[in-house]
Parts: C-alpha cells; sequence; structure tokens
C-alpha cells in the first residue's frame, strides 16, 4: 500500500529521561525550534488542541473559522469558553492562517506548515503562532504542539498553565502553585520524537519540492503546499475506493463543519459545501520513489 503519510519508526531509551518527563530534550527542542521559525520564546504542549485550548481559554469573543478544518479546532474554541462562526475559506489548507485577532495581538494556527523565519515573517513580535506535532505534521511526533512568540510575559504564562499552574523550578519541590492551572506540557518522550524529525526537516521538504513540482506539471495544479497535496475530483468517496483497489491511500481533507449537527449553523458556505465531497488528498511523503510517483499520477487521471 502506498500511505497518505510517512512515520518515521524510532527505539527510544526512555532511560535517559528525568523521573518527572519534562527534562533538558524539552528545553532544546524549544530553543531549537525558536531558531528556526525566528521567534524569542516557546511553549511546548501535549497537544496543539491544548494551545489553541490555553490560549483562547475564557477570552468571551466570537471566533471565526474555515468550515473546512478538523473538528478539534472548533472543539478547542467552544470548550475554552468562546463561541463560534464559520467562513468560506478552502485555500488555508496546508498553510498557516489567522485563528483570531485581538486588539494588539493575533493568533495564527499554523498546525499544517512549518518554514524557516516563518514567525518574523507572518507575525509581530506580541503575536503567538501555534504548531503541531501530530504525527501526520510536518514536524510528527506522538502528538504535541507549541506556541512561540517575541511576548516573553505570554509564554510564561503559558508555560506556568501549562505546569498544573506552578511556577518553574529545576525541582518539583521547588515549584510555587499560583493558579489552577493543567497538566498540558509536552514529555521528554514527544520532545525526542519531534526533536529527531525536526533534524530532518529541510531534507524531507526538499524531497516534497521535487514530488509537488512533479504533480503540478502532470496534473496541472499549482500547489504550494508542503504537507498536503490535494486534488479535486468529481466524487471523492468513489475515487477514494478506486484508488484503495489500485494500492493508494488517500485522504479527505477536509469536511464542512457548519453542516454538523455539533456545529450546524443557518449559514449558507458555497464553495466549503461543494468541495467536501470533491477534494482529497494523494499521497505526498518524502519515501515516495519515482516509480510510485509515475504510478498515483497514472491512476489519478485514471480514476479522478
Amino acid at each position: 500500500m502506498i500511505e497518505l503519510f510517512h512515520i518515521p519508526n524510532y527505539q527510544i531509551n526512555t532511560g535517559q529521561f528525568t523521573h518527572y518527563l519534562h527534562g533538558n530534550i524539552v528545553t532544546e527542542f524549544e530553543q531549537s525550534f525558536c531558531q528556526y521559525v525566528g521567534a524569542k520564546y516557546a511553549c511546548t504542549f501535549n497537544s496543539a488542541t491544548n494551545a489553541i485550548f490555553l490560549s483562547m481559554l475564557n477570552k468571551n469573543t466570537t471566533v471565526t473559522i474555515p468550515s473546512m478544518i478538523p473538528p478539534v479546532v472548533a472543539n478547542a474554541i467552544l470548550t475554552s469558553g468562546n463561541k463560534l462562526q464559520f467562513k468560506d475559506d478552502i485555500d488555508w489548507i496546508g498553510d498557516s492562517y489567522i485563528l483570531h485577532k485581538f486588539k494588539d495581538y493575533k493568533i495564527i494556527d499554523s498546525a499544517q506548515k512549518v518554514e524557516k523565519d516563518q514567525f518574523i515573517k507572518e507575525a509581530n513580535d506580541n503575536d503567538l503562532m501555534i504548531f503541531s506535532f501530530y504525527p501526520t505534521k510536518p514536524i510528527g511526533s506522538s502528538d504535541g504542539g507549541i506556541i512561540v512568540s517575541n511576548d516573553f510575559a505570554k509564554i510564561k504564562k503559558f508555560k506556568e498553565g501549562v505546569m498544573n499552574g506552578m511556577s518553574y523550578a529545576n525541582n518539583n519541590w521547588e515549584r510555587k502553585i499560583k493558579f489552577p492551572g493543567f497538566k498540558m506540557y509536552m514529555n521528554s518522550i514527544q520532545c525526542y520524537i519531534a526533536n529527531e524529525n525536526f533534524k530532518k526537516l529541510d531534507v524531507k521538504k526538499e524531497r516534497l519540492r521535487y514530488v509537488k513540482d512533479i504533480y503540478n506539471k502532470e496534473l496541472g495544479y499549482k500547489n504550494t503546499s508542503n504537507h498536503l497535496y490535494r486534488i479535486e475530483v468529481m466524487d471523492n468517496k468513489m475515487f477514494t475506493n478506486k484508488m484503495l483497489k489500485n494500492g493508494i491511500r488517500v485522504g479527505h481533507h477536509y469536511n464542512a463543519l457548519h453542516k454538523h449537527s455539533v456545529y450546524k449553523t443557518d449559514q449558507k458556505l458555497l464553495k466549503s459545501e461543494q468541495l467536501e465531497s470533491r477534494t482529497v488528498s494523494i499521497p505526498f511523503n518524502e519515501i515516495l520513489s519515482d516509480n510510485q510517483i509515475e504510478y498515483i499520477i497514472k491512476q489519478v487521471k485514471k480514476n479522478g
């Protein structure tokens, strides 16, 4: 089976980590990641969903997000005490987008994109930028996320929030309880896997650009994402079944949430409603061979 994504395999010696699973590897990864995206400070989380949740906690505002988006984003907005609206934006997929704008700063959701100096290019000093380390994301792990910013006060608050509302110290018994917080920190095992995949990111992206250029030339698209390669077909469910029969796994990115009973609104978002049944992602990973790429293109042209 030709897979949609590639998830590297690691064997981990857990004896190298401290007993509370929040050791030096966490600091090392945070610093390396900050340097890459061009930010000064970072706080890692056990998931990007929780990073969104804590960044929006009790803001008591209405957040407008694309309808075609993973439901975890909508859930985090609602469970953090906010209201939800949808917009007809399908172009964000595989890229970053502005999750919400406050008066003095904005939150950028970049779960599907990691680029060199990205914070410098897309954000201001007091903004927040959120990345995901879900296994299939550009830098995968066994889940996890990170918020970066040049605003030390915001990051300090997050670091206390993810560590049960406690001030930071080298030893658990030296920490002071400052407020009721959450157990949301990214542990050493998650950071180790993310850090290993981070070291391979530039080589991975180089291969993905090669694959993308071939797809664009042969399939007639101008896709730019280094995370997903989406195409449009007449019926994505029928297309998926045909591709599976030919040994190719594809993905649907994503269903329109504004139509779902849990989030249902009276909004009419025509592009999202049309493309949820027509858009599909084909295999796009760094281990695809030239023969596999040729075979995928042949099957897309035959079955699309």
